[in-house]
């Protein structure tokens, strides 16, 4: 049963990788990411579906489009191999469990979010809100089918309490932390919440360590200043994955 939980985790990272792929290139830019179908943005040639496979295309067409041989930035198999890689690494966590579902839509969102955030410096509201509705919904049907309501409460206590805290971050200071971060927050603290209060506050520790570590070394390197912006919403992102994958697996004294 493992086998085929892995199994299925990593084709479907692969397809899901490769839609992340739309959502990254045009919700910033206010577009639908259903039509039109894909295009070459050069020639605005539709992509066929022989040239929209996961990887394999991009690497059978060397990187290039087929009719006008623009390259083809290899971040797209990226995205798409570590979309796979996330859902593998969280299927093996929770397995075959109620849980699941909604870890694996939370970190697809974060993936999408962390992508965007890197480019554009914002978290759109367009994909945090309803990541963070869908989140919750799957962690109430647990709750429900399992009678496991004290850890959603305890999620929900959590999402509060970091929303508070992010939310006192921005108003004493909006240019170390911008509001979407503050969106986001309780979105992060739900699904890690869900785990147990610890696991919440070492995704938020973690994402704070994480940012302070970089900027400190882009400051230090003269690749940034004290007031160049930093898109807190990777940090984030990476201390909430690394959280969700940790969880359980810390053992603290007393």
């Amino acid at each position: 049963m493992t086998v085929v939980l892995v199994v299925g985790a990593a084709l479907y990272g692969l397809a899901i990788g490769s839609f992340l792929n739309v959502v990254i290139y045009r919700v910033p830019a206010a577009r639908s990411v259903v039509r039109p179908p894909s295009a070459c943005p050069v020639c605005e040639q539709p992509i066929t579906t022989r040239d929209n496979i996961p990887v394999v295309s991009w690497l059978l067409l060397r990187g290039r489009c087929r009719n006008c041989a623009t390259p083809i930035s290899a971040r797209y198999p990226l995205v798409e191999v570590l979309t796979a890689a996330v859902w593998v690494a969280v299927a093996l966590r929770f397995g075959w469990s109620w849980t699941l579902p909604a870890e694996l839509v939370f970190v697809t969102g974060l993936i999408a979010l962390a992508f965007i955030d890197y480019d554009h410096l914002k978290l759109p509201r367009v994909i945090v809100w309803p990541l963070g509705l869908t989140v919750a919904a799957l962690l109430l049907l647990a709750a429900a089918v399992q009678g496991t309501w004290h850890r959603l409460l305890v999620a929900v206590i959590c999402a509060a309490v970091e929303f508070a805290l992010l939310f006192l971050i921005n108003f004493a200071s909006p240019r170390a932390l911008g509001f979407g971060d503050v969106r986001l927050g309780p979105v992060l603290a739900l699904a890690l919440g869900w785990l147990g209060w610890r696991d919440a506050f070492w995704g938020f520790f973690g994402a704070n360590l994480l940012g302070a570590v970089v900027g400190l070394a882009l400051i230090a390197a003269r690749r940034a200043g004290r007031r160049t912006p930093i898109p807190f919403g990777v940090f984030l992102a990476v201390g909430a994955f690394l959280a969700l994958l940790l969880a359980g697996s810390i053992h603290y004294p007393g």
